[in-house]
């Protein structure tokens, strides 16, 4: 653990050290956010946070190699980290050039899916279902990669549609990288394995680049992460959990914790976490789909009804309409990694209904109980 805390640390501080850096070449090369109707921000900000981040990954990666426990695991753990990194560093690269100079969004999608193909043909990929009573369910290979192709793309698309607060997307992959390191982290633990696994050493760098940029990102922002980082996070993300079935016996992730073995819900959660760790911009992604196909419009047009756009409506400041979207990807990211892990324990089932309480009493009991009794706002 003391490891893995460093390597969030390295990828914390060079991230926030890197994002000066970052917003220096945004400004001199032209790559700033102009004032449009839909968005929220008054001033024109400048780009390429993305830029910060990976550096702050590659930086703990490197580290990590020469640390004295992760540094003796296996083979595969930096290799299947490499991947991911020479991955990332390729989407990003997409996401400068669309910062820079407005790509297509067809353009945008033939790079994710370059990105995605990179990972498929270097052995990152679904290999297994893992299925109830320990069973193991061996999928081809071929179907193994249009769904790791899926669902990569559309983790990435998603990270990028919830881009539209300060600190937004920096916050709710923070709170969906932590939660997978808890889940990797704690696999390993319960089944008696090797703690050095590709899924934990990526989610808790991911998570440091989040936190390290985050200061630079919340309101008000001086600085945006463009789709050079919200592709880049979306695809860390969304690899690591990929990387999972490869490095994990099947009844070891069907088992989880002990007494769960015969419940079918939490063996097939882990199979979804790429998906339910983003479920809220996934959720805005669909919406948004749907909504702009009814008004005859292009699924790529934007607009200002996102998620966001609507708790600012009901009456929340900016800074508590992000706070509220990090509690609600707390809620499903780490509610789904306890009932996945402690699906029999009694304290679980009451601790996550008391996060979904005081979620739900966030989100829509606080503006009313405000209206009428107005207090100063210390977040606004």
């Amino acid at each position: 653990m003391r490891e893995y805390l460093l390597v969030f640390l390295v990828a914390a501080a060079t991230t926030y050290l890197l994002t000066v850096i970052a917003r220096e070449i945004a400004l001199r090369t032209g790559a700033v956010a102009k004032v449009r109707d839909r968005d929220v921000h008054a001033v024109p900000i400048p780009y390429l946070g993305g830029l910060a981040m990976l550096g702050g990954l590659v930086a703990a990666y490197l580290v990590a190699r020469q640390l004295p426990f992760l540094s003796q695991s296996g083979p595969f753990v930096f290799r299947d980290a490499g991947i991911v990194l020479i991955a990332g560093a390729l989407i990003c690269a997409v996401g400068v050039l669309d910062d820079l100079f407005e790509l297509d969004a067809l353009t945008k999608l033939g790079g994710q899916v370059l990105a995605a193909g990179f990972l498929i043909a270097f052995g990152i990929q679904y290999i297994f279902f893992p299925g109830g009573e320990g069973v193991q369910v061996s999928i081809d290979p071929a179907q193994g990669a249009l769904l790791t192709g899926f669902i990569v793309v559309a983790t990435v698309n998603a990270v990028n549609f919830v881009d539209g607060l300060d600190g937004l997307a920096t916050g709710v992959v923070g709170m969906g990288a932590l939660a997978f390191f808890v889940y990797c982290y704690q696999l390993a633990n319960i089944n008696n394995v090797t703690l050095a696994t590709t899924g934990a050493l990526l989610s808790a760098s991911l998570a440091g680049a989040c936190a390290g940029f985050l200061p630079h990102n919340f309101h008000p922002a001086r600085l945006f992460m463009g789709d050079s980082g919200s592709m880049l996070l979306g695809l860390v993300l969304s690899a690591s959990a990929v990387t999972l079935t490869g490095q994990f016996d099947p009844e070891q992730i069907s088992a989880g914790a002990a007494g769960s073995r015969a419940s079918f819900v939490p063996t097939l959660l882990p199979l979804l976490l790429p998906v339910s760790l983003l479920v809220v911009p996934i959720v805005d992604l669909v919406l948004a789909v749907v909504r702009r196909t009814r008004a005859g419009r292009s699924p790529f047009a934007p607009d200002k009804q996102h998620l966001h756009h609507r708790l600012l409506e009901i009456g929340h400041s900016h800074r508590r309409a992000v706070l509220i979207m990090w509690m609600w990807a707390a809620l499903v990211a780490f509610g789904t990694v306890l009932i996945s892990l402690y699906s029999t324990e009694a304290w679980m089932w009451v601790s996550v209904s008391a996060m979904a309480v005081l979620t739900l009493g966030v989100t829509f009991v606080l503006p009313k109980l405000r209206r009428h009794h107005p207090l100063p706002d210390a977040a606004a």
